[in-house]
């Protein structure tokens, strides 16, 4: 079974660190790059977890702030999918890899004739 992922969003925090506090400051950046939202908007954004984002405003607010993907969007697992082991160590069983179940490649055995 594959596990669930989820994600954490940290705009407030790049935000921050680029010495914007309020979402005031961002508003009038996004209209520069076409995108129109209204106070409530910008500030559901920036201080909750946005549960659809378009590709648009992601890109401006990359741009806008001269981060990656990667600073603004950290993906985790899903509470709670996480399965555990009899022995509760909560990794993956001796010799396989979590995730990759029955795609995992199996090693070539050469026989001489």
């Amino acid at each position: 079974m594959t596990p669930k992922l989820d994600y954490r969003w940290h705009l407030r925090e790049v935000m921050a660190t680029r010495g914007m506090f309020s979402t005031t400051d961002l508003r009038p950046l996004l209209a520069e790059r076409g995108i129109d939202l209204s106070p409530s908007q910008t500030y559901r954004l920036v201080v909750e977890r946005p549960e659809r984002l378009s590709l648009k405003t992601l890109m401006a607010l990359l741009d806008i702030l001269g981060c990656t993907m990667d600073e603004l969007i950290e993906p985790v697992a899903a509470a709670g999918s996480r399965r555990r082991s009899a022995a509760g160590s909560g990794g993956p069983a001796p010799g396989k890899d979590a995730g990759l179940g029955s795609l995992r490649p199996k090693r070539a055995r050469i026989v001489p004739e």
